[in-house]
């Protein structure tokens, strides 16, 4: 009896292999057959540690449910400390059985994971809504204050209310009963997913801007200081959507 080939075995590990096959290909002592156990078992010990990591991050979503909320959304914001452009927030309700494990900070993850998680977000959460605060009103109110608002908004868009926010780092007037929590967006998986959805929506935003404001590298600082922003600054100015109230602009530019 011919043996199974390499091939068709390394395809049965991207599926769901029983422990029989797995039994009977540890016995194979084919250099290619022990090459891709290895791999299959080092994938599986990733996917196990991540599982674990978002459980870790899901303490305060299961901990509330056991509590009797049902509708847990979490707030977020990107945008706080650039130079130029709008703060944006997101509000996010998952589901209570959510199993999006690569959920975490958007500052630890890739643009290309960013994007691919924002769709499932989008996709697959209870309810999602986006909250803005113009350049105008970061200037009129300060950047802290514009922020609480612009969080108010995305929570009073979402399609459901919730019953209980959680926060990163803010505290808001609200009805609803809320934590704050210091690094949320690590620590949360609702958080986490209103920053991924903030982040990316505020990156398009600033790509989109770039395009009307080409002098300033927008769409790779997104606003930030960067020294090719900060050039820009000096040959051609300030643009619409600079904020006035921020430093050097403040001080130089107006």
């Amino acid at each position: 009896m011919s043996k199974e080939s390499i091939a068709s075995i390394k395809e049965k590990l991207k599926e769901n292999p029983t422990k029989d096959q797995l039994l009977i290909w540890a016995k194979d002592e084919r250099k290619g057959v022990q090459q891709a156990l290895k791999s299959y078992y080092r994938q599986q010990e990733k996917k196990e540690a991540l599982k674990v990591s978002f459980l870790e991050r899901s303490v305060f979503e299961r901990a509330l449910y056991e509590e009797g909320y049902q509708w847990i959304a979490g707030v977020d914001e990107v945008g706080r400390g650039p130079l130029a452009g709008p703060v944006v927030t997101a509000a996010v309700i998952l589901n209570k059985d959510c199993q999006l494990y690569d959920l975490n900070d958007s500052k630890k993850l890739s643009a290309k994971k960013r994007e691919a998680l924002y769709e499932q977000i989008m996709d697959q959460a209870i309810a999602v809504s986006i909250g803005i605060c113009s350049v105008d009103e970061i200037d009129q109110h300060n950047i802290y204050e514009a922020t609480k608002i612009a969080m108010k908004s995305a929570l009073n868009q979402l399609s459901v209310q919730p019953d209980y926010v959680l926060l990163d780092a803010m505290q808001l007037d609200i009805s609803q009963p809320q934590k704050k929590l210091i690094h949320g967006d690590a620590r949360s998986i609702s958080i986490a997913a209103a920053s991924i959805i903030a982040k990316v929506t505020r990156d398009r935003m600033m790509e989109s801007y770039s395009k009307q404001y080409p002098y300033y590298d927008f769409e790779n600082n997104m606003g930030y200081g960067t020294p090719k922003h900060l050039d820009g600054l000096k040959q051609h100015g300030i643009c619409p959507i600079h904020r006035k109230s921020f430093e050097p602009i403040k001080s130089q530019y107006l």
